[in-house]
């Protein structure tokens, strides 16, 4: 079922690295602040290194509407980390290599390029009490999200 603006974020269990190495982390967790999650099919592809290298350029008019952002992907979050290490990415990545997430976002393609389970280009924003503030999911991967409306929608709740 599609997630829709109003319901609650759905629970999803992802792997984050971080400094103490690989944690279990939770879509339900994100209460108490803004979060913005933006889901990508594969990390070193041209149009999802346009998407996330315009949210890195613009990071710090995301930290002035007090917004975390986390970028989402099935690859492993070693191959995130390589990947945002290259690119100068300074937000979280989550793996949701056992796609649980794309599965509870309702934004998976059956298959792309021969890939199957790979999450569709989607944008959500979480408000501070959990629920979902924002919607977007594209069943085509070369269309990035506006993040006019993002951005709009976090001013919204600042």
């Amino acid at each position: 079922m599609p997630v829709t603006v109003g319901s609650p974020v759905p629970s999803a269990s992802l792997v984050a690295l971080g400094e103490a190495g690989p944690q279990t982390v939770n879509t339900s967790d994100l209460k108490g602040e803004t979060t913005v999650l933006l889901f990508f099919p594969l990390v070193n592809t041209g149009v999802c290194e346009k998407e996330l290298c315009t949210i890195r350029d613009t990071l710090q008019q995301y930290k002035n509407l007090k917004a975390r952002v986390i970028a989402i992907s099935v690859d492993s979050p070693f191959a995130q980390k390589l990947w945002a290490e290259k690119e100068g990415f300074q937000y979280e990545f989550w793996s949701d290599f056992n796609k649980e997430a794309i599965q509870a976002f309702d934004c998976a393609h059956e298959e792309l390029v021969g890939l199957k389970g790979v999450a569709k280009r989607s944008a959500f924003v979480v408000g501070p009490d959990g629920t979902i503030r924002y919607a977007w999911v594209s069943d085509d991967p070369k269309v990035l999200p506006s993040f006019d409306e993002i951005q709009a929608v976090l001013k919204n709740e600042s």
